[in-house]
């Protein structure tokens, strides 16, 4: 959904005109679309590692990658879609547009995978009950020998509290996204969500990236073209 709905907002912006220049052309839509587009390419890489763990059948990763995978992806959906739908404006809220569907789907994801509380006290019975499996995620989140990613994970354990949990799958989400941005993304593209998501320098909603970090992914990721 992320995917398509960054493919449709794309198209548009390159195409509608809004004071004597491309939607693309301005800074502060380019800043949203970047910021779109990390979000799409960290949740797209972090379903193809959970789905190459069946594959290659690493039960142990997956039992613990999987429930973290479906919170924290089925809890950005939402917000990741009602963003790019008002970068069509009206254009994307009529149902002629393909936003509408993409928006009123995105909340179904944490219904049918699970509300994010289940999931959540999922995740922490399995940190208990089957150790390994946090040990297997941490030790894949720490291929990436970034020491951004090792100080946002310190104190993570199995003996996490109920309270704490949804903080606690959040953190190792991102962090699990992040070291496979390291890994297999250009580098503007990890540093920009390692900035953003890890050490807070943006702001809570999409398109708050710091200026020279939304050039580079727009650099990077070529949407441009």
């Amino acid at each position: 959904m992320m995917r398509r709905a960054l493919v449709e907002v794309l198209l548009y912006c390159r195409h509608r005109l809004a004071f004597g220049h491309q939607l693309i052309e301005h800074a502060l839509m380019r800043n949203v679309l970047a910021d779109l587009a990390l979000e799409s390419e960290a949740a797209t890489l972090l379903a193809m590692r959970v789905a190459r763990s069946y594959d290659e059948d690493e039960p142990a990763f997956r039992r613990f990658a999987t429930a973290v995978m479906k919170y924290w992806v089925s809890k950005r959906a939402p917000g990741h879609a009602a963003e790019a739908l008002e970068c069509l404006g009206g254009n994307g809220y009529v149902e002629e547009s393909p936003m509408p569907r993409l928006y009123r789907e995105a909340p179904l994801n944490s219904i049918w995978e699970g509300s994010g509380n289940v999931i959540v006290l999922d995740a922490l019975r399995t940190m208990k009950k089957e150790p390994e499996s946090l040990e297997r995620l941490m030790a894949e989140i720490l291929q990436a020998r970034d020491a951004r990613i090792e100080k946002y994970v310190a104190g993570i354990g199995r003996n996490a509290v109920e309270s704490e949990g949804r903080r606690v799958v959040e953190r190792l989400a991102m962090a699990l996204e992040a070291s496979l941005l390291i890994r297999f993304s250009p580098a503007a593209v990890a540093d920009a969500f390692c900035a953003s998501r890890l050490e807070g320098n943006a702001g809570r909603t999409f398109g708050t990236l710091e200026k020279r970090a939304a050039e580079e992914v727009t650099a990077a990721t070529g949407f441009e073209s």
